[in-house]
């Protein structure tokens, strides 16, 4: 550590050459650039030596981020801006150690070799209600993993033969475009609704096994009007966008819950296509749920959202202005969440 000029200089060694692209990202989206416009601290690649230049106060914050970030850049992991981010939040909240262990506990890998993780301390605690609880309810805004992690969670329990078949089922609420006009036969017209189920399987599983085992009926993507009358057992049951699902739909998917079963229903409260004055029946099985012993009810915010930065600016602007409408709700228009 030398000093000069008040500014202090600190390195860190990098275990390899993948650590270091990791860390310095690229020139669309440098790690460094980012890193340095957050702590004000000057981050210089030579080598495998990462130079941190910065007055005290600044380069024990830089330092502390880049040890949170460890986890990803060690094992050769694109580092993003919402990793940065996140890691920053965590730091200054002073829960940086709980941050650090988000890193040691990987659930998968996807097909892309990423290594998935929670992301966030409220991820965590949603991926291990999943795990102790049969009915796990997740309520957030758009991006913060709720469906694409409760997938993965149904993957593994798949891959370890606790559950033998995987359900996934979303309401297919039409949203300016009815059924009956759009082209093909019923499972056609429905495939556009169940899309986001099948990307979460195609990055955990590649096109081609999910094709397989859907053909073998091991892994089934259905409308929610496909469940009624059904009993699910011996199944890890994931419903999508529950927000759009009426009280009487909820209470009817929820009972559907046979041995040997877990379930976990996902949805934003902001983002109901219903027609108006129809209540939402996750709002209602909220409420009515909360306490239950085996029932578990997770409650995610901006703060997780791990799409696009700007996402979480987003979901903050749209929270101030229904705060401001006087009690009003306001259902904004379909999108693809």
């Amino acid at each position: 550590m030398a000093e000069a000029e008040g500014l202090i200089t600190f390195s860190i060694t990098l275990p390899n050459p993948a650590a270091a692209l990791a860390i310095a990202g690229d020139e669309r989206a440098s790690t460094l650039h980012r890193l340095e416009a957050l702590t004000g601290a000057s981050l210089v690649l030579r080598g495998l030596d990462l130079v941190i230049r910065a007055q005290p106060n600044q380069l024990e914050r830089a330092a502390a981020l880049v040890e949170l970030l460890r986890p990803l850049w060690q094992e050769g992991q694109a580092v993003g801006q919402v990793d940065v981010q996140i890691a920053l939040q965590a730091l200054d909240a002073g829960r940086g150690e709980e941050h650090q262990q988000l890193g040691k506990q990987v659930l998968a890998r996807s097909q892309s070799g990423k290594l998935l993780r929670p992301r966030t301390l409220k991820q965590k605690a949603y991926v291990e209600a999943m795990e102790r609880h049969d009915l796990t309810l997740a309520l957030g805004p758009a991006g913060t993993g709720k469906t694409f992690l409760a997938t993965v969670h149904g993957v593994r329990m798949l891959s370890e033969r606790k559950v033998e078949r995987l359900v996934l089922t979303r309401p297919a609420v039409e949203a300016g475009e009815r059924l009956g006009f759009l082209p093909g036969d019923l499972q056609q017209k429905v495939d556009p609704y169940l899309r986001p189920l099948y990307d979460a399987l195609h990055a955990l599983l590649g096109p081609e096994r999910t094709t397989s085992l859907l053909e073998k009926g091991v892994i089934e993507v259905a409308p929610l009007a496909y469940m009624r009358g059904r009993t699910l057992a011996d199944a890890f049951v994931i419903l999508d966008e529950a927000q759009n699902t009426t009280c009487a739909q909820m209470r009817m998917v929820l009972t559907r819950l046979g041995e040997n079963s877990r379930m976990v229903v996902t949805g934003d409260p902001t983002q109901v296509d219903l027609p108006r004055g129809v209540a939402s029946g996750l709002t209602e099985a909220a409420q009515v749920l909360e306490g239950i012993e085996g029932i578990a009810i997770c409650r995610l915010t901006s703060a997780d959202v791990v799409r696009h930065p700007l996402v979480q600016r987003l979901v903050d602007a749209y929270a101030a202005l229904d705060a401001s409408s006087h009690g009003e709700i306001r259902t904004p228009r379909p999108t693809n969440n």
